[in-house]
């Protein structure tokens, strides 16, 4: 399961670290219930993506890791399997009535990416692949708007559309990391727009010594300009959210819109390179997000 980085939290090895994690900019009495969230969706990527475990395996793990989850949620004892997992979750389902369905939602996303991994199938086009975002990364910028008791039909879509530009950001940001790995999520229509199959990105590795050919990085610009418009869409959520709450949003969507920028440095040959978000990069991000004012999301940036 790919994401993209968290600027603020402590770096992880792959899926949520672009969520907020409790950091310190995150409400005392939040950061429990936050916790739990990020354990669960941790444990459950750790579950679909580490490891030498078979697809059929991981898929019966995660099966498993469903019921426990539905265990707690009906206020049963779950399995004895993940109790670092389920005790905490337990108890901010209590205390905050945190939604079953969206955290149902992320497993389904996990076991699609089993799945689609093992019989070697994409996304059909950018809608199905939304499909995908819907479940694998808006449910956690739900959930933690139910802990901020936001819960109105335009915060939440744009919750979606900051949480699903996260999702894509780094698909385009991990092209050489997925595509050796049988994970192709450029969508094929786009793909085949640019005069492109998926065959033609089977000999792409990291540090090839051949350039992508200029399609393919046509094929990247028109990604990374549809995940900048995705993110602007859903920027205006940052004047929602109370204090602190609103500075770490503010953070997290510079950090996804800064990522976009070193693509394009990179020529957007993220095929060959991985560009990532440093500590040389915590000026200028503070900097962009003092600077987001209540503008229109048409526009291009929101850095000076």
């Amino acid at each position: 399961m790919s994401s993209p980085p968290h600027p603020i939290a402590a770096p992880a090895p792959s899926h949520y670290e672009n969520f907020p994690v409790a950091s310190w900019l995150c409400p005392p009495h939040l950061r429990p219930p936050i916790a739990a969230i990020y354990a669960f969706a941790r444990t459950a990527d750790d579950i679909a993506d580490e490891g030498g475990a078979g697809a059929a395996e991981r898929l019966d793990a995660l099966r498993a890791f469903r019921a426990d989850l539905a265990a707690a949620a009906r206020g049963a004892a779950p399995s004895a399997r993940w109790p670092e997992v389920f005790g905490p979750l337990a108890q901010a389902m209590r205390s905050f009535t945190l939604p079953e369905a969206l955290l149902a939602d992320l497993l389904c996303a996990f076991m699609q990416d089993i799945e689609k991994t093992r019989d070697g199938s994409g996304y059909a086009d950018r809608a199905e692949l939304l499909d995908y975002c819907r479940r694998s990364a808006n449910p956690i910028g739900r959930l933690l708007l139910h802990l901020y008791g936001v819960d109105d039909a335009r915060a939440l879509a744009q919750s979606d559309a900051i949480c699903s530009a996260l999702q894509l950001i780094n698909f385009w940001q991990d092209l050489g990391v997925d595509l050796p790995r049988g994970r192709f999520y450029l969508p094929q229509a786009d793909s085949i727009s640019h005069g492109l199959g998926t065959r033609d990105f089977e000999g792409f590795r990291p540090l090839a010594p051949a350039a992508p050919p200029p399609a393919a990085i046509a094929l990247v610009q028109s990604e990374v300009d549809w995940a900048r418009t995705l993110m602007h869409e859903g920027a205006p959520l940052v004047h929602r959210l109370p204090g602190r709450a609103g500075w770490e949003l503010r953070l997290v969507v510079q950090g996804g819109l800064r990522i976009l920028d070193k693509i394009e440095q990179l020529g957007c040959d993220s095929f060959s390179r991985r560009p990532t978000i440093g500590k040389g990069d915590a000026a200028l991000l503070a900097w962009r997000a003092f600077r987001m004012r209540r503008q229109s999301p048409a526009m291009k940036s929101f850095s000076p």
